[in-house]
């Protein structure tokens, strides 16, 4: 249930009462696993760099006149929500996050790569004070970004406890045209997927996924069950859906030839 008044004064019992809720619905996202074997990442696939810490502040109010009000004083209204399963939605809780923050990690790494990077998520009564509500690792789910001006307009955030299976569209980056025998024959490489979608442990979510194009000659292609991840990762797309095809060469390069 959403807190339907603003917060004045930063009264001690609003504060108690999102510290609450933040872990009791943390603990609401445990998941069986075995303790005794920890999942890590694995060497020879992309390990991501040291979390980022995102600071928030509770929201209690929200609609589209407040959240214009939030982006005005330079804020980003937000949402926390958890998914237990990757399937299945759970409570959510309004946050503002800064703009300038925002903005200058998506610039960094791009927005693909940021929906698929874990921050830790601190929330504060406010964004200079000392007083910590909560302390949470998130992945962010969804960035609503203007069309027009690239203002960003909206984060929501999945809590990521390691416990968790979330849901992700994991980046695909292409590497090895350069020696690919079909591409030095002239070919063109068509691209058919950016991402593909997993079901994830928290605690080994790629960054991205390297597709090696190093031996693929004229007329291959490679499909999502050639991609090479961790063995934990569950492939929820048909793994004979193609990912990228060596095509060949266009009519008019092939005019130009003869």
């Amino acid at each position: 249930m959403l807190l339907q008044r603003p917060l004045l004064g930063k009264t001690h019992l609003l504060l108690r009462h999102h510290c609450r809720f933040f872990s009791q619905s943390a603990a609401a996202l445990a998941l069986p696993h075995d303790p005794e074997a920890p999942l890590t990442y694995l060497p020879g696939f992309p390990k991501p760099e040291p979390s980022e810490t995102i600071t928030a502040i509770p929201r209690f109010d929200s609609g589209k006149s407040i959240c214009a009000k939030e982006r005005k004083a330079g804020r980003v209204p937000s949402i926390v929500f958890e998914q237990k399963d990757g399937q299945h939605g759970g409570n959510k809780r309004l946050i503002s996050v800064q703009t300038k923050q925002i903005k200058k990690l998506v610039n960094q790494m791009g927005s693909s790569l940021f929906l698929s990077r874990l921050f830790e998520l601190t929330v504060k009564s406010e964004f200079d004070s000392d007083d910590v509500i909560e302390h949470v690792r998130v992945l962010p789910r969804r960035l609503h970004m203007n069309a027009a001006t690239d203002a960003i307009l909206n984060v929501t955030f999945i809590r990521a406890p390691s416990d968790a299976l979330l849901k992700i569209d994991v980046p695909l980056i292409y590497i090895g045209e350069d020696v690919s025998p079909g591409l030095r024959k002239g070919s063109y490489l068509n691209i058919i997927k950016k991402s593909v979608k997993y079901l994830c442990p928290a605690d080994i979510i790629p960054p991205y996924i390297e597709v090696d194009l190093s031996e693929l000659d004229v007329g291959e292609k490679m499909v999502m069950g050639d991609l090479k991840v961790h063995p934990a990762l569950k492939l929820i797309q048909s793994k004979d859906e193609p990912v990228v095809k060596i095509m060949g060469a266009r009519v008019s390069e092939q005019k130009k030839a003869k």
